[in-house]
């Protein structure tokens, strides 16, 4: 009789020989990478067949999987997911929280009054800020060490003064669900695209000050429903800061295994989607920066499709090519893993090991904005009272450290949606088959992702 049992009887054992073997399979990958040279992978060509390093990536992750499969003992996956450390909240006092909260509206006000002003040096710095501050290196550290935006966010601030004194406290429209947040995170990269809001600081201060608006409306009339289920950035933070170590509970703050959270807690309306969507918008910041692309929207704009409406299309088509690919994933692994767990159910539980891969890509795509800002700075620091500043070229470890980021993030998913899988599914092997069609997605979304660093970097035609 062929029984349901443990692949090995000592969990322990068998999670130290995957170690051992993971270490070896990197090794492997990463005598791949270092062949690539010293270059900057986002500028020029690799110096091998991009073939090889795109299918040593898939077969990374194909082999970071048969590697976990051995990992069977329900236990020894709770005690890894488990492992935390309290930070007592005293440690936090609530004076410097609020003294947080109302810096950052003097932030907030100081750049909307950089961007509008006459000055091209004072203007510029609110470009720097937001795109190569805020969005690059904040957000890397929303998911690297903990989300602070709950604290920081200057709108959710405003809101709740406003409120004390004009209280509505309306409840949102059930039937919206949750694409009001998918389609403002769509449509602010797309407005990134097709508008020169990332170089002019006066088209900057127009977008923040109507967002301004709507979300402290929206913050005033919902409350804190708005920021939990309609705003787009809260929710993007909310969703990346899940893969970073440190946690805030009712208790204080908890530093976890990276990525643990991605298996607990509750999951919010329409989740899936909404992680889907982050993972495209993610993908789709890089694509659009590679020599196919470019050919793409200049072939469109020849037979007389507006520019515009070529990066609406590749926005929604893509993301609608996501979402079904997801969805179809989620069936085969109903019927791969012969359970009678819902498709709904199953679709919930597995998407956030799915973030582990955007974090990667929004990390590989924004690591040279961020290394430039450093640069300015160090610039600025080393020169205070002028001169020419000296810009050093970018180190050769920065090609190889982006492609290393999505292999890990990609590893990181691959262990999510194991344990994901052992968490929900009663049988063994019933939670190991399960996970193939996730696992085959994972693979292509390494190609991809590794296929968009590896291209030239151009300049994308945007729509003035």
């Amino acid at each position: 009789m062929v029984t349901d049992r443990p692949v090995c009887s000592d969990g322990t054992t068998y999670l130290v020989r995957s170690v051992l073997w993971s270490c070896g399979v990197w090794l492997f990958v990463g005598s791949a990478v270092a062949a690539t040279g010293s270059m900057d992978l986002s500028s020029e060509p690799v110096s091998v067949p991009w073939w090889l390093v795109l299918s040593t990536g898939g077969g990374v992750i194909g082999a970071s999987f048969l590697i976990t499969s051995f990992v069977t003992d329900r236990e020894t996956i709770r005690s890894v997911t488990a492992l935390q450390w309290f930070v007592p909240r005293w440690l936090v006092p609530r004076f410097l929280s609020s003294a947080i909260r109302l810096a950052s509206v003097v932030v907030l006000v100081i750049v909307v009054g950089c961007a509008i002003r006459t000055s091209s040096v004072i203007s510029e710095f609110a470009i720097l800020f937001v795109w190569s501050g805020w969005w690059a290196g904040y957000t890397m550290s929303v998911y690297l060490v903990g989300n602070t935006w709950p604290t920081l966010n200057p709108w959710r601030t405003i809101a709740s003064v406003v409120t004390d004194w004009v209280s509505i406290d309306r409840s949102l429209p059930q039937r919206l669900g949750v694409w009001p947040s998918v389609g403002g995170l769509l449509g602010s990269v797309w407005l990134t695209m097709v508008t020169p809001v990332t170089t002019s600081p006066r088209l900057l201060a127009a977008v923040i000050i109507v967002y301004s608006l709507l979300t402290i409306a929206g913050g005033v009339v919902y409350g804190v429903a708005w920021f939990r289920w309609v705003d787009p950035i809260a929710r993007l933070f909310r969703a990346y800061g899940r893969v970073a170590p440190f946690q805030r509970v009712s208790s204080g703050i908890e530093l976890t295994i990276p990525g643990s959270e991605l298996t607990e807690g509750e999951r919010g309306r329409g989740e899936p989607t909404f992680i889907i969507a982050v993972l495209w918008v993610t993908t789709y910041d890089g694509l659009v920066s590679t020599p196919l692309w470019r050919e793409l929207v200049q072939a469109a704009i020849a037979v007389g499709i507006p520019p515009a409406m070529v990066y609406a299309l590749g926005m929604g088509g893509g993301f609608g090519a996501f979402l079904f690919v997801y969805r179809a994933g989620v069936r085969s692994a109903r019927r791969t893993g012969r359970t009678y767990v819902t498709v709904q159910v199953i679709e919930q539980r597995f998407a956030r090991s799915l973030l582990p891969i955007a974090v990667s890509y929004h990390f590989a795509h924004y690591l040279g904005s961020v290394l430039g800002l450093l640069a300015v700075l160090a610039g600025v620091l080393s020169q205070p009272f002028g001169g020419l500043i000296t810009l050093l070229p970018r180190p050769s470890w920065f090609g190889p450290l982006q492609l290393l980021s999505i292999l890990c993030g990609h590893l990181l998913a691959v262990w999510v949606a194991h344990t994901t899988a052992f968490d929900l599914f009663t049988g063994r092997f019933q939670s190991i088959r399960s996970q193939y069609p996730f696992i085959l997605m994972m693979i292509a979304y390494t190609m991809i992702g590794m296929w968009i660093v590896l291209q030239p970097s151009v300049r994308p035609p945007v729509v003035t």
